[in-house]
């Protein structure tokens, strides 16, 4: 019987109890054990990484589920951790590290900047450089900044110039329960210093905002090239203020299957072309894709579907609909020759 991991963070207790029942994955154990592969949980935290490593080179392959950053922690420890069972024991691991440094920052967002699914998006490498372009770029309307990798909005400014002199900005955060604020430029970079740190990327993505965001965002969910399922979300987490300047709290995301009929142009364009184009632009082959991923895309002109990130490093949760694709898939990976 093959033999799997799901791996997740969690604490000493978690791991020592190492229950499939108190995880995210329950329904997904128990679709592994119905298909014949014996999934088991691996815990992680960089505190018993070499644990978790020993167990790793026991198994076929792993499935990980873990944040850019966890608890204040960067996945730095893990992603050594997956090349390596790989690369010494043939572990297969998905997402790899490797895979999501192409596919799974922001930096994708300046990849495919021409392609008919991209937007303007530049490159930001230095505070200096951030001074001097963009009272320039937010000439032409708002501008979203976004740090190199990071989630749940963490790192990601929506920035628009206000009239009068001196030069003032609305600045909003798009994490959850931050508020507008108004700023001028010395307090923005310094707001926007650590992204520039080498522990935090050394740069950041400068992209056009998207007046549409008041129709929502949609998520289609993948396992390697196929769309699985989709999630929409109306009221997301930079979605414009109120009159009176209060801040709405996005709303919930809600789960399709991969039929619904609203968003069937967005999956015929990512199964025919755009999963392709994205594969060449980036450099992957189908074989270096994660198993499990998902594109949000924002509303752009003339029903344009408009690139906003790709998450490959935690997708979950995810629609129920994804569950036997990823189970197929793990397993046909795992029983390969």
């Amino acid at each position: 019987m093959p033999r799997i991991a799901l791996l997740y963070p969690g604490d000493r207790a978690m791991r020592d109890r190492s229950d499939p029942a108190e995880s995210r994955f329950a329904s997904l154990f128990q679709a592994f054990a119905g298909a014949g592969i014996a999934a088991e949980p691996a815990v992680y935290n960089d505190d018993f990484a070499d644990e978790v490593a020993a167990q790793l080179l026991r198994v076929d392959g792993v499935l990980t589920w873990c944040n850019p950053i966890e608890a204040g922690r960067r996945r730095t420890r893990l992603d050594a951790l997956l090349r390596e069972v790989n690369a010494q024991a043939g572990v297969f691991v998905s997402a790899h590290p490797d895979t999501i440094l192409r596919l799974g920052t922001k930096d994708v967002l300046v990849d495919v900047r021409d392609l008919p699914f991209g937007s303007d998006a530049v490159r930001v490498d230095s505070l200096a450089q951030l001074a001097s372009e963009l009272p320039g770029r937010l000439q032409g309307g708002a501008r979203v900044l976004k740090q190199h990798r990071g989630h749940s909005g963490i790192g990601v400014w929506r920035v628009e110039a206000l009239p009068g002199n001196p030069p003032m900005m609305k600045l909003r955060h798009a994490q959850r329960g931050s508020e507008e604020q108004q700023v001028g430029m010395a307090e923005l970079l310094e707001r926007m210093a650590a992204y520039f740190a080498a522990d935090g990327g050394g740069h950041m993505i400068d992209q056009a905002w998207q007046p549409r965001l008041v129709d929502g965002m949609v998520r289609a969910y993948l396992v390697e090239d196929r769309v699985v399922g989709f999630g929409h979300q109306a009221v997301n987490a930079l979605y414009p203020a109120a009159a009176d300047g209060s801040t709405p709290q996005p709303g919930p995301r809600l789960y399709h299957p991969p039929e619904l009929p609203q968003f069937q142009r967005l999956k015929q364009l990512l199964e025919t072309q755009w999963v392709a184009q994205l594969r060449d632009r980036v450099g992957l082959t189908r074989q270096q894709l994660p198993l499990l991923w998902d594109c949000d895309f924002m509303f752009g002109e003339a029903e344009r579907y408009v690139l906003c990130e790709i998450n490959a490093s935690s997708v979950s949760p995810f629609p129920p609909s994804a569950i036997e694709p990823l189970v197929t898939a793990m397993k046909a990976r795992v029983t390969a020759p």
